[in-house]
């Protein structure tokens, strides 16, 4: 790097090595969605070898020599407040990436994309051995690229900060302990409740062709943009993307209406925050979203606050009555089948807002668990059984509906799960605030009027990408600092009302 490089010079030639190395992730992005979406099943071995190619050429872009020159003269730059952003949010991957080898990134990338066929085929077979070398593999692999980062702290920690760099662990663990105090009581009231709730309102059976014809109804009702997304099916629903490109996956069971329905508004909000990130910015870190806890916020909040309320369904039943004129329901009679607690869920993806939580909790507990070395892989399904007839009173009949019904493992995502609660503790966070700032936001969704809400939530959340971090945003965007209250006061009034309680 020349000495006679100016300050501004420095800033865009590091930013045009950003954005190269941007641009290779999101490449890598679409193979990872083709593989779960369209791949024939014999491309593995292929596809394992590109997946493992890209991520070792990414790792060496992030952490060669330019690199951490760019960061260190900029570091004692006169810098404005967007840049100095992207400086802070690519010195923290910096000083990840370069303490973890090559070789070993290689070989994480390539074992995820082993694992997936894997677990697919275990799941088909409903026997855990099958994922369960590979699993073994990637726990190994994942502890090992946490010592690198840092061998004195927990590993699980550096595992966490992955998905959550800017909320410390002991804050999430402190969060969920929070809502497994407070919600089970209210689970346990909502099981002693003798009000009857219409959860035969959507019972039947469903063809998948028109089930998606009604996903595409939905998404059409909340605004997706057809021209930079799409709709299609895979094992596990996800979004992923970019701003000009936010694709949407879900699934549907024949006996299951509202599951569908509901997995596929869940990833509009994510497919609509991505599509919310600021164009000018892309493929820096001021067009990319805020990391999961944030990311699970929108998601949530489009799924439970808008999909699961009254409103919603005030101007969407007449929607599901005219592509399944079987379904005879009023909207009360189809707000409360999409509320019910289940007394007897197995499935994260399918359950309510209450005991989902003891869901991520159970997951957390194991995984870690598993990080720490306190469980085997071997004892994974008892312990997994075990726990949720603790925490549900309900136990798996099969690995299928127990330890091998998330994907997650398999991409080697240890330290994800506490961000879908900590999501929908920002959910309600953000729509109260939302509610406060909106003038009748309830009637315009009654209306069919989605427009405010997405414009609010791109205002102050959106467009602001990586600018802030995690707290920092909450705040901007609320006014508060992170806080668990607005969803426990919506969900025990909420189903206070539902259940008589």
């Amino acid at each position: 790097m020349a000495q006679s490089t100016t300050q501004s010079d420095t800033y865009e030639q590091f930013l045009g090595k950003v954005r190269r190395i941007e641009n290779l992730g999101a490449g890598a992005s679409v193979l990872q969605w083709d593989q779960e979406v369209k791949m024939p099943d014999d491309g593995i071995e292929a596809r394992s070898q590109q997946l493992s190619t890209l991520s070792a050429v990414i790792h060496e872009e992030f952490t060669d020599e330019e690199m951490g020159e760019y960061l260190d003269e900029l570091d004692a730059a006169d810098l404005d407040a967007e840049q100095e952003a992207v400086v802070r949010e690519i010195r923290r991957q910096y000083e990840r990436k370069t303490r973890v080898p090559t070789e070993l990134v290689e070989e994480i990338s390539r074992t995820t994309s082993e694992a997936l066929p894997e677990w697919k085929e275990a799941k088909a077979e409903d026997d855990f051995s099958i994922f369960a070398p590979i699993l073994g593999e990637l726990i190994e692999l994942k502890k090992e690229y946490a010592h690198h980062i840092d061998p004195d702290a927990d590993p699980y920690a550096v595992l966490f900060a992955d998905y959550e760099p800017y909320i410390e662990l002991e804050k999430a663990e402190e969060m969920l302990a929070r809502l497994r105090e407070e919600l089970v009581p209210l689970i346990d009231s909502v099981a002693d409740s003798e009000a009857e709730l219409a959860t035969d309102a959507f019972s039947g059976e469903f063809d998948p062709e028109t089930q998606e014809e009604l996903a595409r109804d939905a998404l059409d009702t909340l605004g997706y943009d057809w021209d930079r997304g799409r709709l299609d099916t895979a094992p596990h629903p996800f979004s992923t993307g970019n701003q000009f490109d936010a694709r949407v996956t879900t699934r549907f069971d024949e006996t299951d209406l509202l599951g569908g329905l509901t997995s596929t508004i869940h990833e509009f909000g994510h497919a609509t925050y991505t599509l919310g990130l600021p164009d000018e910015h892309y493929a820096t870190p001021l067009g990319d979203s805020r990391d999961l806890t944030v990311h699970e916020s929108q998601s949530r909040l489009w799924e439970n606050h808008v999909g699961r309320s009254r409103a919603f369904w005030e101007q969407f039943l007449p929607r599901v009555e005219k592509r399944f004129p079987q379904v005879d329901a009023s909207v009360e009679e189809a707000y409360e089948a999409a509320n019910q607690v289940y007394d007897d869920n197995l499935i994260r993806v399918e359950a309510d807002e209450l005991t989902y939580h003891m869901h991520i909790v159970l997951r957390f507990e194991i995984e870690r668990e598993l990080i720490e070395g306190e469980l085997s892989v071997e004892e994974v399904p008892e312990a997994w059984n075990d726990r949720i007839e603790e925490y549900l009173g309900v136990r798996p009949e099969t690995d299928s509906e127990g330890c091998l019904q998330d994907i997650h493992w398999s991409h080697g995502s240890f330290g994800y799960f506490p961000t879908y609660s900590l999501g929908s503790v920002l959910a309600a966070q953000l729509y109260a605030s939302a509610e406060e700032e909106i003038d009748d936001l309830e009637g315009r969704i009654r209306e069919g009027e989605f427009d405010p809400l997405r414009d609010w939530l791109v205002e102050t959340v959106h467009r602001h990408g990586s600018r802030y971090t995690t707290p920092e945003l909450i705040e901007e965007a609320t006014g508060e600092a992170f806080t668990a209250d607005y969803f426990l006061e919506y969900v025990t009034e909420k189903y206070g009302e539902l259940y008589d309680l």
